[in-house]
């Protein structure tokens, strides 16, 4: 798996996947690969229902299932981002030396991973959830509004359904792309565009070098081919989903582990003293690059990927 590109088509015609699967085929020498399907579903809290408790707003989350996997976006707007807290706490080192800020129980943003898919909605009905499906509440008009006594009404797992689907295909061209096409299809069955992700997969993140526009060479090829798979359809409206490296350390944020620390230590020592074997000319499997955080394979390239089409999703309000 490799580096990502994201793009919405808003308008797309109902024949787009047709369309595109016809250009990737015939002009891209594309192979078919098989079923791209996701699925997206949004709850808000119901905490403000709970007698005396006072809420300043209430919680959102949304869900993607891709795969055996559930990207779950949690997001809480009367709770610090992480920057801001991390700000505060400078201020006061500075200003009160020795003190320490503690930190919030939870912040703006949480996205965990989880599995198998369905779990979370049995475990929010399980434990009956201050949690209800947006559409629910858009149905019923009185979601959450039931006190106490509607407490058994609002849970997650119950009486919800698909919102949202991503329905396509995936296509691989030449040994070093793959293409995925969808059409967004809301829960009574109209189509709001498509989706078409283009993926790298020579290269586990994004290069540092930019051009004079900011642009890196690789961000400049994921927009090409994406252009070239794209049909020629006229008054198409077309936009990159992407957001900057500000939003991404903030929403995949990790505190830094002793046990990192300690494996920079033992890689530093092992590449001082070497191993004697700096004339070999020939590659081993002990060779290859390691593995570092933030690089878009195995299931963090499938993070980000859904992130961004949650992302997207919101901002049209869709979700």
């Amino acid at each position: 798996m490799g580096y990502t590109g994201l793009a919405r088509w808003i308008n797309a015609p109902t024949t787009s996947i047709e369309l595109i699967h016809q250009n990737i085929i015939r002009n891209h020498q594309g192979q078919y690969k098989g079923k791209w399907s996701l699925s997206i579903r949004s709850y808000r809290s119901t905490l403000s229902s709970i007698p005396g408790y006072q809420v300043h707003a209430e919680r959102s989350m949304c869900t993607l299932t891709m795969n055996d996997n559930v990207f779950v976006l949690l997001e809480d707007p009367a709770a610090p981002m992480h920057s801001e807290y991390h700000q505060k706490a400078a201020e006061l080192a500075q200003t009160q030396p020795g003190v320490q800020l503690p930190p919030p129980a939870h912040y703006r943003h949480t996205f965990p991973t989880l599995g198998p898919p369905g779990a979370l909605e049995q475990l929010l009905a399980q434990l009956r959830a201050r949690w209800v499906s947006v559409r629910q509440a858009a149905g019923s008009g009185a979601a959450g509004g039931a006190g106490g006594g509607g407490q058994k009404g609002q849970g997650a797992g119950t009486g919800t359904g698909q919102q949202l689907t991503v329905d396509g295909h995936v296509y691989s061209i030449g040994t070093d792309w793959l293409v995925r096409a969808g059409n967004v299809q809301l829960a009574g069955g109209a189509v709001k565009g498509m989706f078409l992700e283009a993926e790298y997969l020579p290269l586990p993140t994004m290069p540092t070098r930019a051009n004079e526009r900011g642009e890196t060479d690789l961000q400049f090829l994921l927009s090409n081919l994406l252009l070239s798979v794209l049909p020629n359809v006229p008054d198409a409206r077309i936009v990159a989903v992407t957001i900057g490296d500000a939003q991404w350390e903030e929403i995949l944020w990790e505190e830094p582990e002793e046990d990192e620390e300690k494996e920079k230590d033992k890689s530093a020592k092992q590449g001082a003293g070497g191993d004697g074997d700096d004339d070999d000319i020939y590659a081993s499997e002990g060779d290859l690059p390691p593995v570092r955080k933030g690089d878009w394979i195995g299931v963090e390239r499938d993070r980000r990927s859904a992130f961004l089409i949650i992302g997207a999703l919101k901002q049209e309000g869709l979700l």
